[in-house]
């Protein structure tokens, strides 16, 4: 071999030594500094080659956090596996049942970024093989109904309990929690005369989970809308309806909501996920601004071309409506799985709750996330259920209805 060669080969050999002695003399410190302003350095425990992040950004890169998101097929989970695959997150997604529902996840991660695993929620060996790379989990996991397998309790409070455990056990370094902002320990009674047992379990679950996880982080959403929801349809569609009109709790005029879009709750967890220094809090998710449940209610059936003048759309008192109550109650006994179109007592109480944000614990806000306006979004959530919806109008042909007055922010 000539001399230039063998120079040549010296020199990238002493190339890879001198980048190996870097790699080396930063693996105590580890520190990956993230895309985002809100994010801080993340210190990495057990340095290795599978835990450094590799790549310029995006779907197709590693950004060093392996997540298994349980509850990956509901409302929220796609939403945030989307968001979290999009910068460059190893997921690992555990179902149950019919694995075809989550197999369309696997477009949200660059090929071998997605993965997937059965599991019971009661069996512990399969939650372990879940989470056994993991350094973050997620749990998505809940239910607005109980049904036949699984009580509120079951899942809420010792699904959770047991997911926090193992996670514990299994050395992950962050756990995230999804509750719900009015959880309590003695929900008001509204319409149950027991109240919410959602929000009671919900509020257990928060206990159950940082009795076993203690830097665990609980994020408690407001109420969530979005195309597939079970708020905005749920008003929407005829089953919700009596006489033309809405059936509600005083008229909707006791109830204040803060709706907030549900990729601005997907974006603040991936925030969480990416910034150590939120752990061990709890976050409350809210929109920016707050309206009369019964105001909300007009504004949906403006949208949709079912006002009163045109359609004989007007507001009901629940009270005075026997019949809805008895539509009611024969939805939730002739489908006990899974309620007659979204109608059944606990939805109803759980709509009429007012959402209450406690003063002293941080927000979207405080993590660099400005949730959207319902107004930015209400066109496009809408646009399936309006009026004679295959007549495309022209531009400016059906003035917008105005936005319901905003409340101030009801703080606890």
């Amino acid at each position: 071999m000539s001399a230039a060669g063998m120079a040549a080969i010296s020199s990238f050999n002493a190339l890879q030594i001198a980048q190996k002695k870097t790699v080396l003399s930063l693996a105590p410190i580890a520190l990956q500094h993230c895309q985002y302003s809100s994010d801080v350095p993340r210190i990495i425990k057990n340095p290795t080659t599978t835990s450094l992040k590799r790549g310029t950004g995006g779907r197709s890169s590693f950004n060093g956090i392996v997540c298994t998101v349980f509850g990956n097929t509901g409302f929220v989970g796609r939403y945030l596996c989307n968001r979290l695959g999009k910068i460059g997150t190893q997921l690992i997604l555990p179902y149950r049942g019919e694995h075809y529902n989550s197999m369309r996840l696997k477009l949200v991660g660059d090929l071998g970024q997605v993965l997937f695993h059965p599991f019971e929620l009661t069996d512990e060996d399969s939650i372990r093989k879940c989470i056994k790379y993991s350094n973050v989990v997620i749990n998505l996991i809940g239910q607005d109904w109980e049904t036949k397998n699984f009580k509120f309790d079951d899942v809420h409070v010792d699904g959770a309990r047991r997911l926090a455990r193992l996670s514990k056990e299994a050395g992950v370094e962050r756990f995230i929690h999804l509750s719900a902002l009015s959880c309590s320990p003695n929900p008001e009674p509204i319409l149950l005369p027991k109240g919410s047992q959602f929000f009671r379990s919900k509020w257990e679950g928060e206990q159950a989970v940082r009795e076993e996880f203690p830097e665990a982080t609980i994020v408690r959403p407001a109420t969530i809308y979005g195309q597939e929801d079970r708020w905005i349809n749920v008003y929407c569609r005829f089953m919700r309806r009596h006489l033309k009109g809405t059936a509600l709790w005083k008229k909707g005029e006791k109830t204040e909501k803060q709706p907030i879009w549900v990729g601005d709750v997907a974006g603040g967890i991936t925030t969480l996920v990416r910034d150590p220094s939120t752990a061990g809090k709890i976050y409350q998710f809210a929109g920016p601004q707050r309206y009369k449940l019964g105001d909300l209610v007009d504004w949906m059936n403006h949208w949709i071309r079912k006002n009163a003048d045109d359609y004989g759309y007007r507001r009901l008192d629940i009270k005075n409506c026997p019949f809805f109550k008895l539509k009611v109650s024969i939805c939730e006994a002739i489908s006990p799985g899974r309620p007659l179109g979204h109608l059944h007592w606990e939805g109803l109480e759980k709509e009429h709750t007012s959402d209450i944000l406690v003063q002293d614990l941080p927000t979207l806000e405080d993590i660099g996330v400005y949730p959207c306006t319902m107004e930015s979004r209400i066109a496009w959530e809408l646009r399936p259920y309006k009026l004679e919806a295959h007549y495309m109008e022209t531009v400016g042909e059906f003035q917008d209805p105005d936005p319901p007055k905003p409340l101030s922010t009801n703080i606890a």
